[in-house]
């Protein structure tokens, strides 16, 4: 991850995440980490990728996010630390494919 960026948006409500997060994932070349519930309402996406491509993500997920609720922050991490991949949210399995 030392190569790469952390792209997180935070919101107030879910649905706003899901319209943040389908505008990040379909604006750059980013992978989703996960999201996470900070309290009150308030939700988190994590996203990584090269640091050009997280900014263009995070940028129009901020945008569309805003467009249905309310966005509280947005904030980009470039070349995170190794050890800081011990705090993101742990990727989940999808399930098998039949």
């Amino acid at each position: 991850m030392a190569s790469q960026a952390i792209g997180m948006v935070e919101t107030k409500g879910l649905v706003c995440l899901m319209e943040a997060s389908d505008a990040m994932l379909k604006a750059a070349n980013v992978t989703m980490i996960g999201w996470d519930k900070v309290g009150s309402g308030m939700v988190t996406a994590f996203i990584t990728g090269d640091v050009a491509a997280v900014k263009a993500a995070v940028d129009a997920g901020a945008a569309a996010a805003g467009k249905v609720g309310q966005v509280i922050g947005v904030h980009i991490i470039a070349r995170p630390h190794d050890e800081l991949a011990a705090m993101m949210p742990k990727k989940k399995n999808s399930a098998p494919k039949a």
